[in-house]
């Protein structure tokens, strides 16, 4: 046994700033090959006969489940692009919106800038003959509620 160890395992020795130590090694056993080739070829055996044991029912389940694989990733495609097209449409419609905006903006600009109050008082008094109410012509009125003033109702005289 002694003899078998010897030939099994190797003596090595590591080198380094500590004692030497001596490291045996075991050697794997190899298998003859004849065992390997028939354990790999019972294997090879065995998965052929699995292959061929494919019958109908497996292949119909196999087709059903590739075909609605198919049809979950399609209405998948689709839908993801329908938002993308929605997506872009909301972005487009922002930016209409922000155009509009601005627009806007610049137009009420222009409107106020474009009154000139002077003018007005001028064509109102001169030309079409308006004037200033007087104090006496103007009666305040106020409410105990906090509502707004209908005209349909009677206005107190002082």
């Amino acid at each position: 046994m002694a003899e078998e160890r010897r030939h099994r395992s190797q003596k090595v020795y590591v080198d380094g700033n500590t004692v030497r130590k001596e490291i045996h090694r075991e050697r794997p056993q190899k298998r003859p090959q004849q065992q390997v080739k028939r354990q790999v070829s019972k294997n090879v055996r065995r998965n052929q006969q699995k292959a061929l044991y494919v019958d109908l029912p497996y292949v119909a389940v196999l087709t059903v489940a590739v075909a609605v694989t198919l049809f979950v990733c399609a209405n998948y495609i689709h839908i993801q692009s329908s938002i993308t097209a929605r997506i872009h449409n909301i972005e487009t419609l922002e930016q209409s919106l922000e155009q509009y905006q601005i627009d806007n903006d610049a137009l009420r600009t222009r409107i106020h800038t474009y009154v000139d109050l002077d003018y007005v008082y001028r064509v109102a008094t001169e030309e079409l003959g308006m004037v200033y109410a007087g104090k006496s012509q103007v009666i305040q009125y106020h409410r105990t509620e906090r509502e707004y003033v209908r005209q349909n109702e009677d206005i107190p005289k002082h």
